[in-house]
């Protein structure tokens, strides 16, 4: 017991100021018991007893002892809210300062002063809904485009995206608004292409599947949203 005692004083000792000591308790009872995982920060929550853990980009709830885990969202009913949302949202920004935007097909529509990241399939069905019922009615962005072929649905996405990689820059964007809303792929070529940088880089970032959007700030829109929905969210609507 002496030697708990010391090791969760020790630990508590080199972590970083949190909130309170109540949950400067928590992190150290965490790290003793789980020292391969890594928890970000530990919050109170109204629950009394129950502690929000971020843990990389999850958000899960325990008791003080860190001995039972809860995964989900926790809902302030009387004011109905989501209060893991925000914190959810955070954990899963990305800084789209970092990403190759040399690697994008790069669409401008009107000032193109909003910025839009998106993740894209040329064969995937709410990738076509996207780009045919939503684009055609946002105004003012720039959409940059990294392909992102899921081969294992679609076996042919990957040829289809490297013959549009291989035309000039200038006629890539032209033709891929015509395979995804008309199904008329590039002619077949093969040149050096970013399609594997990009499959890593999607892995990397948690793009689980397509179309996945990003905003400037770096916030995540998985699939195929209609355009009102996308219009708010670029504006910073949650």
């Amino acid at each position: 017991m002496k030697k708990i005692a010391a090791a969760l004083a020790f630990a508590a000792m080199s972590i970083a100021a949190h909130a309170s000591p109540e949950t400067d308790s928590v992190m150290a009872t965490l790290k003793i018991k789980y020292p391969n995982t890594n928890f970000t920060s530990v919050e109170a929550t109204p629950i009394p007893g129950i502690y929000e853990l971020t843990m990389g980009k999850n958000i899960a709830y325990t008791d003080k002892e860190g001995h039972y885990f809860l995964f989900g969202s926790m809902y302030d009913m009387e004011k109905r809210q989501d209060l893991t949302a925000s914190k959810r949202e955070a954990a899963n920004k990305i800084d789209v300062s970092k990403l190759p935007i040399q690697d994008a097909i790069v669409r401008v529509k009107g000032k193109g002063t909003r910025k839009l990241y998106l993740f894209s399939d040329p064969d995937c069905p709410y990738c076509k809904q996207l780009e045919a019922q939503a684009f055609p009615q946002l105004d003012d962005v720039t959409i940059y485009t990294f392909m992102f072929p899921l081969d294992s649905l679609h076996p042919q996405a990957s040829a289809k995206s490297e013959s549009i990689w291989c035309l000039p820059a200038a006629q890539r964007a032209a033709a891929w608004d015509k395979l995804v809303t008309q199904n008329v792929p590039a002619p077949a070529a093969k040149c050096d292409n970013p399609i594997k940088r990009i499959a890593a880089l999607g892995d990397g970032l948690g793009v689980r599947g397509t179309p996945t959007l990003f905003s400037a700030d770096g916030r995540i829109l998985p699939g195929a949203a209609d355009a009102a929905r996308i219009d708010a969210w670029l504006n910073g609507a949650k």
